[in-house]
């Protein structure tokens, strides 16, 4: 069982969702993304026995946040502009208003979210490099590595220089890539480009890719644009920057990360990576640590991997809402 103070989330979010009952959990699921549909059922099945006080602090949670909101309705575009520029910040609030405002142009891409990264390869393979590279910008970072790494390995590095150089699609792209979907949309041709690929969209993809495709990808973009390949590097955050994050920062961190997946990170990471985690946690939770991780045999590489991209991925979430800031390569400089 996992203790209340460990819950993260997506644990907190399948708790509640489960106290609501099948037919209400089922109408909220409805509105979710298909990454957070996942994340809350795969935490669903891994909660198999709640506790009391597991439910208490859930709940305790969900009152405090819903304290802090107004009960007001949402009318305007300007609104909804407003209120996800605070939330999430002007460059991610932009990216997300192109789908939410522009009307005609993401619905057909929004489904590909939901599909198994071979299901996308099988859809796009045979398109235009330039059509796929438009697809890769739009899907969630670690699902567009994902159907990268299934691709042909001649066509990565090329892809990854074309989602870097990309600043924005014309509708009219976008009408091309709705075609190839055969989806029935809203609006045409007509209105505003969309904000999509660009060099840091490349990074992060670039972030999830496996180490021996990051290394290659890397190797042939840097034999083709030496300027371009540093400028992706610099702004890709690994797993060993987490030692850049101040203690603060990582402290909000660790209380969204499962001790399975924090021992499986830490496995075969350096000493001052490790010492940066055991000094943010208290002196009995480091020592606990310290003994699963003397504990833990042999584990695959890719599931070390596995673990590290999903922490990195919640570090993200957390950049991305103002509670962390990432130092290092993927962080930003501080005035």
């Amino acid at each position: 069982m996992i203790p209340a103070s460990r819950l993260n989330g997506a644990d907190k979010a399948a708790i509640f969702l489960m106290t609501m009952g099948e037919a209400t959990a089922a109408e909220v699921m409805k509105h979710l993304g298909p990454r957070d549909v996942q994340s809350i059922g795969a935490a669903m099945s891994n909660l198999d026995n709640v506790s009391k006080e597991m439910v208490e602090v859930t709940m305790t949670d969900f009152i405090d946040r819903m304290q802090k909101q107004t009960p007001i309705g949402i009318g305007s575009d300007e609104y909804i502009r407003t209120v996800l520029n605070d939330a999430l910040g002007e460059e991610k609030a932009k990216s997300m208003l192109d789908r939410i405002l522009l009307g005609g142009s993401s619905k057909g891409l929004e489904s590909l979210k939901w599909m198994d990264g071979r299901a996308v390869v099988e859809l796009i393979r045979y398109e235009h490099p330039q059509i796929i590279a438009i697809v890769l910008s739009y899907l969630d970072s670690d699902q567009a590595a994902q159907v990268l790494g299934l691709l042909p390995e001649n066509t990565r590095a090329d892809l990854l220089m074309r989602i870097a150089a990309m600043e924005s699609v014309q509708p009219a792209a976008m009408q091309e890539l709705n075609d190839i979907l055969e989806m029935q949309l809203r609006g045409g041709t007509q209105g505003q480009a969309a904000s999509l690929g660009g060099i840091k969209c490349a990074a992060e993809i670039l972030n999830f890719v496996d180490r021996s495709a990051e290394a290659e990808i890397t190797e042939k973009i840097t034999d083709t644009d030496p300027e371009l390949a540093v400028q992706i590097q610099d702004l890709m955050f690994t797993f060993e920057n987490l030692g850049d994050v101040d203690d603060r920062g990582i402290q909000a961190l660790l209380r969204e990360v499962s001790t399975d997946n924090l021992v499986l990170a830490l496995k075969g990471t350096d000493d001052a990576i490790q010492e940066k985690i055991f000094k943010n946690m208290s002196s009995r939770a480091a020592e606990m640590l310290r003994d699963d991780l003397e504990a833990k045999g042999p584990v695959k590489l890719s599931e070390v991997e596995a673990a590290q991209k999903e922490i990195l991925t919640i570090a993200r979430r957390l950049a991305d809402e103002g509670t962390i800031s990432l130092g290092g390569p993927g962080g930003e400089e501080m005035v």
